[in-house]
């Protein structure tokens, strides 16, 4: 009798351990799963408790998940201003990006991706960092070249600009310039020297002929009454005209000093008795005021004694000869001076 209760208990015992290591069908087989670790396809399914659902597809949420495993989810259309990217299971779509001030949109935001922004012209972000504003583009320097321009996501790349091996040892240069730059200089150099010689010879020939030149005057020319031309090779120089209208002619006349070669401007003024300060405080005048300006003061010094005689003694003082000439022709011409 013992004998058949030992072997009792033993099948009993049997019994229960098969039950609880390998459940029947009629119980519930998602307690031996959860107990394993469920793995799902990442790039297919997502995990709802013990089960794998296939993933909602880009620009959707999950709605419902599936009520089995490898079954769909019921997953609806994302709203305005809101997107999801790939496949998911996630329960709302994630809200759209704003760009800042700084940057500008490439690509609106849309139910299937999010905006994207990069930096306004003039500016960049580089990829591998932190950039919560954009950075100013740099400029390349007066000795250096650009070797890339600046992006949205680079900055400008300068060097150092190369010496110029032509300019520095071509052999060329050098025959340019000894070959036919060194020539040209030359021969300017030559006609200036020329050009200053006959200049010279001019003035010699114009005092040395002056007395044959006054004897011509004294001639038919002097029986038709004194010619402006004569009075210029007059030693002394005086001038046979009277005003009409006194001082106003005189005033009249400043105008005609405009003739004055800019070279002897001060000499002529010094010459008048024009101190060097009140000269100078005229030179931001142009040249025509500054000659008109100083004219008014000579006048309003000398006063009454003031004449045209004075004006064209001081050019005949500085050889003006031919300026001096010009200023009686105009002056006589214009009605302003007659002929005495």
């Amino acid at each position: 009798m013992a004998r058949w209760q030992s072997r009792f208990l033993l099948c009993v015992a049997w019994c229960c351990y098969q039950t609880w290591a390998y459940p029947g069908p009629g119980l519930n087989p998602g307690l031996n799963r959860t107990r394993r670790a469920v793995h799902c396809n990442t790039d297919l399914e997502y995990l709802h408790g013990d089960l794998c659902c296939r993933n909602c597809p880009a620009g959707t949420y999950l709605k419902t998940p599936c009520s089995s495993s490898g079954g769909h989810s019921e997953c609806e259309e994302c709203g305005p201003g809101t997107y999801t990217e790939l496949g998911h299971g996630l329960k709302k779509c994630l809200s759209c990006s704003l760009c800042r001030p700084d940057q500008e949109v490439v690509h609106q935001c849309i139910s299937t991706h999010n905006t994207e922004c990069q930096c306004k012209p003039g500016g960049f972000c580089a990829p591998d960092q932190a950039c919560e504003i954009c950075k100013r583009c740099a400029r390349c320097g007066e000795d250096e070249i650009v070797v890339r321009n600046c992006t949205p996501t680079s900055n400008t790349e300068c060097k150092k600009k190369p010496p110029d091996p032509e300019q520095a040892s071509d052999p060329r240069a050098l025959y340019i310039f000894f070959g036919l730059g060194f020539p040209l200089c030359l021969i300017f150099v030559v006609l200036l020297v020329v050009c200053a010689l006959r200049r010279k010879q001019k003035t010699s020939d114009s005092g040395s002929s002056s007395a044959d030149q006054t004897t011509g005057c004294n001639g038919t020319e002097a029986s038709l009454g004194p010619s402006p031309r004569c009075w210029s090779l007059i030693e002394e120089p005086q001038f046979n005209i009277v005003p009409v209208n006194g001082q106003v002619s005189l005033k009249s006349c400043f105008e005609f000093f405009e003739e004055l070669d800019v070279h002897y401007h001060n000499r002529f003024f010094r010459h008048l008795g024009l101190s060097d300060n009140v000269i100078k405080s005229k030179e931001s005048l142009v040249y025509v005021d500054r000659v008109h300006d100083l004219l008014y003061l000579w006048m309003e010094k000398r006063g009454r004694e003031a004449s045209l005689q004075d004006l064209l003694k001081a050019l005949m003082d500085l050889n003006q000869r031919r300026t001096a000439e010009i200023i009686v022709e105009r002056a006589v011409g214009a009605g302003h001076f007659v002929y005495e």
